[in-house]
């Protein structure tokens, strides 16, 4: 690796992460920056999952057998690690699917009960599709409108337009705390204050806070929270949703099925009490087991090392990037572990083959955020994104591609 050229490798901290080993499906010769899309595993969590489908699988909350009490125990504990990582409490914190679904069932239950014609919902310029289109189905359905607050020059949320848009008929502001392209940190607090002064809720998709930045959400003073296992070094299929015990008593289901419910006749139905009124069916059990393996581990190695690392790792690599002619970087400088960027006008695509050819995995589209590629300008991006596994090396593999990618190109 000493071949490979390091042009920012002077602003590297004196001490930054090592944990490449505990990662089986990360090689020493492979560099995966594509966390933002999805982690890599810890052994740890491997081993929790492979535990769980083996000599500890049973279904929970129904069976009486010593098995079952005791997978329900587990996956109860996971709910309470959960919340207490977002700084929540367990009958706030909800399991879903992921963070997609977490939003859907917000707009589908709080949202079809509270917003109507002529109301008004707060997004941002830079919203993941997860964060624009339920809000979009759910105004055309109910005859609301929808709000975009724009961004600054640097690929922040405008926070002062934003707070200057929400009025008397703002039922809802939804934003990502951190840009899944550009990184930007929202002030969160800020927001929802501005958004209760008005008689709003404010919703956080956490995506891609969760796995770099403390989250406390009554710090935050957020009204909902949600976040996906799988970027968080857990397993796929996974998230959570929390939000207020006042307002998700307020909430009717979303689905029904079995264990959401009270009692069930043909007449009429009662529903539990939350969080399992929004968890219809059979849970994703070993979802949930690897969640609390991930948080463990993520708790063990410490967020904000976490946090430390990848911000170092984006310096570097915005550092190296900027001397090479025909690079235009994107989103502010103190990005959270998120760099996009464009390599002249070489495609995307082009450009991510390329460092695939040369051992260094990025991800390469629109990210699912189109109305923000059209505010930059562009199609699509290149997007490297870093985790806790990430080395220095990983960051001198990139600028090679990238040079690389410039000469093949002319």
């Amino acid at each position: 690796m000493n071949s490979l050229p390091l042009s920012a490798h002077h602003l590297a901290p004196p001490r930054l992460l090592d944990l490449r080993g505990e990662f089986p499906g990360v090689p020493a010769d492979w560099a995966y920056l594509d966390a933002a899309a999805t982690a890599q595993k810890p052994r740890a969590v491997i081993d929790a999952i492979s535990r769980a489908y083996a000599q500890d699988y049973a279904t929970v909350h129904r069976g009486v057998y010593a098995r079952s009490a005791k997978m329900t125990e587990a996956y109860e504990a996971a709910r309470e690690a959960a919340a207490r990582f977002i700084g929540g409490r367990p009958e706030e914190t909800i399991f879903v699917r992921g963070a997609t679904e977490a939003i859907n069932l917000v707009a589908n239950s709080w949202g079809q009960l509270n917003i109507g014609r002529g109301d008004r919902i707060l997004l941002s310029q830079l919203e993941h599709h997860s964060n624009i289109v339920p809000w979009r189905m759910l105004a055309d359905r109910v005859g609301a409108e929808i709000d975009v607050a724009p961004l600054t020059a640097e690929g922040r949320i405008d926070e002062d337009a934003l707070v200057a848009l929400i009025g008397p008929r703002t039922r809802l502001v939804s934003v990502a705390h951190v840009s899944n392209v550009l990184g930007g940190v929202a002030d969160i607090r800020r927001i929802a204050r501005a958004a209760h002064a008005e008689g709003a809720l404010l919703l956080a998709d956490g995506c891609q806070a969760a796995p770099r930045l403390k989250v406390d959400v009554e710090a935050l003073e957020a009204d909902f929270y949600c976040f996906s296992a799988h970027k968080l070094y857990g397993p796929t299929g996974i998230g959570v949703l929390w939000a207020r015990a006042e307002i998700l008593a307020t909430m009717p289901p979303w689905q029904g099925g079995g264990a959401m419910i009270d009692e069930v006749r043909f007449e009429a139905v009662t529903f539990a009490n939350p969080p399992q009124r929004f968890e219809a069916g059979t849970p994703h059990i070993v979802g949930a087991v690897g969640l609390h393996a991930a948080i463990r581990w993520v708790e063990d190695v410490g967020i904000e090392a976490i946090d430390a690392h990848e911000r170092a790792l984006v310096s570097m690599a915005r550092a190296g990037l900027a001397q090479i002619n025909s690079v235009r970087l994107f989103g502010p400088d103190d990005s959270a572990g998120i760099l996009s960027f464009a390599v002249g006008d070489v495609h995307p695509h082009d450009v991510a083959t390329i460092l695939d050819e040369g051992g260094v995995a990025i991800r390469a589209g629109h990210h699912c955020a189109q109305p923000l590629m059209r505010w930059l300008g562009v199609p699509a991006t290149a997007r490297a994104s870093f985790s806790a596994h990430s080395t220095e090396s990983d960051v001198a593999r990139l600028i090679a591609g990238i040079e690389r990618t410039k000469r093949i190109f002319g």
